[in-house]
Parts: C-alpha cells; structure tokens; sequence
C-alpha cells in the first residue's frame, strides 16, 4: 500500500511574524541593547518561530513551552545556549504582556537550564609569547596584525570591541584607551609597553598606507586591505592564523586572549573587583570562573595573611 505523502508544514509567518519583528525593533530601539546581543536574541526567536509551526502563541500552555525547550536539547544544543533561548523567550513574552497581546507570562514558569560549569580556556605565559610573535614580514601587515594581537592581550576587550576600537579612544601616553563594550557602556582599558610600541610601530607605517586607500580619513584603529574598519570576522581569521602558527590548539579565539589576560592578572594577585571593572562584567560572579582556572591565586593569598599558613 502507497504511503500517504506527509502533510506540509503549516508557512510561519502572520502574527507570530510580525510580532517577532517588532520584539527585535524594540531590543535595539528601546533597550539600546549591543548588536550582537540584539543578532543573538532574534536567531533564537526565530527557531522559536520556527518551532511554533502553525501553534498560536495566546493559547501555547506551559505543557507545549516545555516541548519546545525539549526539542532544543534533542538538536543536542550547549547548556548555555538552550538558557538563552529560555531567557529569549521569556523576554519576548513579557513583551507581549507589555502590548497587550498576552495576559500572562507561561514562560516565567520554564525551569532555569543549569549550566555546567566550564572553565575557560588559558594560554600560558610562554605560549602567549610564541602567540604574540607570531606574525612576521611575510605576511600582508604583520605590524596591523601584531598590534591586534597586543591590544586583544593587554586590554583583555573582545573582538567586536577592538574592531570598534576608534583612533580617538587611544591615549598611548597615558597608557590606556576607551572601550565602548556590550550595551554602549564605556570603561578604560590598560596598554601596556609592548602594546603601545606594536600600535606606534603600525601608526608609523602600515596604518597610513591601508588609510591611503579610502576616500575619507578612516577614523578606526585596526584597517582592512580596503582602508574600512577591520570586522570581528577577519579577527578571527586573523587569530586563529596566527594560533595555527605557534603550534596553539585549533580552539583558540579572540576570546581566549581575554580569558588569559583575565587569569594572568589574578595569578600576578590583582584584585577580582578591579578584574570584573577592567573586563567590563557587569556581575562579579561571571568573573569568579577565573578563580578557578588558577589555584596558585588562592595558596598565594592564604599563604600571605592565614596566621597558621
């Protein structure tokens, strides 16, 4: 007997659609949210959409919300994205409260995911090293390439951080430079010597030549080939090159730099508070991670004020 061909998926779009949409308008609008924040909300809203395949959001009940968080987990997604979606949606129905498309928030009721703790990342001291000087003359603009790499390291920013990183936000002289990180907010990161030296080396010579090329002074620090900022796309790419070089694993990111940076000054005995301020983290807990990456900090520190250590 012929199988009966499967009925077609239901087209997502109307309501559900159109409220997506205005939900997105109103994080980057209202919220004043950073793009990439806004760019992660809206790809999960969307695989909600998706989901939701025909259901009308006003009558979902919190048995179907717990399917949808069911079906993340067999897509086989991280812990850490599978929160996300939970904290998307929640944000996106309390919207809805807020226009008066739902009565109640069902989402509030989904089960926080817990998230297993994973210790990031760190290069070594020697490894940074072999990292940082990795690029040489045979490559396009090694000097552009160096500094991105020094100022990633001394500033502890991330990637999209550096590649918004303008020429008016350095003080070289003062040591430091304006970091306008997640949400707009701004804070001082430090330059150390080797990254001020590696930035004035580029200064001097490749940065004009890559300013050449576009019609208008380009008021970024780190320039593509074309003379226009250089994209957090090409940091990594440029990154993981450079990694590749230096014999360093195939996972290191931009965000590994940060993640080293953050640990190397904890083991030196830096404060955790002054830590949280110079990676921009808006809750000390996000930063507590790095207390466990190196325990040498701790032995340090019970060593210096423990009366029987």
């Amino acid at each position: 007997m012929a199988k009966r061909p499967a009925k077609p998926k239901k087209p997502v779009g109307g309501a559900a659609l159109r409220w997506a949409n205005a939900f997105v308008d109103y994080l980057r609008t209202e919220c004043h949210l950073a793009e990439n924040t806004v760019s992660a909300y809206e790809r999960d809203v969307r695989r909600f959409r998706h989901w939701l395949a025909g259901r009308k959001i006003p009558q979902l009940t919190i048995a179907e919300l717990s399917d949808f968080v069911a079906h993340l987990h067999q897509r086989e997604l991280a812990p850490s994205s599978i929160a996300r979606h939970i904290v998307t949606v929640r944000m996106f129905f309390r919207y809805l409260q807020l226009e008066g498309v739902l009565k109640d928030n069902l989402a509030e009721l989904l089960g926080s995911q817990k998230l297993w703790e994973r210790v990031p990342e760190v290069l070594s001291p020697d490894s940074i090293e072999r990292f940082l000087h990795a690029p040489n003359k045979y490559d396009p603009f090694p000097l552009r390439d160096r500094a991105l790499l020094e100022l990633l390291y001394a500033t502890g920013c991330r990637a999209s951080e550096i590649s918004n990183l303008r020429v008016i936000d350095l003080h070289l002289a003062e040591g430091f430079c304006k970091c306008h990180g997640k949400g707009n907010k701004q804070r001082l990161a430090p330059l150390g010597v080797p990254a001020r030296e590696a930035v004035e080396a580029y200064f001097a010579t490749e940065r004009s030549r890559l300013a050449s090329v576009s019609s208008s002074p380009p008021e970024w620090v780190l320039l593509s080939r074309g003379g226009r900022r250089l994209r957090r796309e090409a940091i990594w790419v440029l990154v993981k090159k450079y990694a590749a070089r230096a014999g360093l694993p195939e996972t290191i990111s931009p965000h590994t730099l940060r993640h080293s940076f953050a640990t190397h000054l904890l083991a030196g005995g830096a404060d955790l508070r002054q830590v949280q301020e110079m990676l921009g983290h808006a809750s000390i807990a996000t930063t507590q991670i790095y207390t466990h990456v190196d325990p040498s900090r701790l032995l340090k520190v019970h060593q210096q004020f423990h009366p029987r250590a």
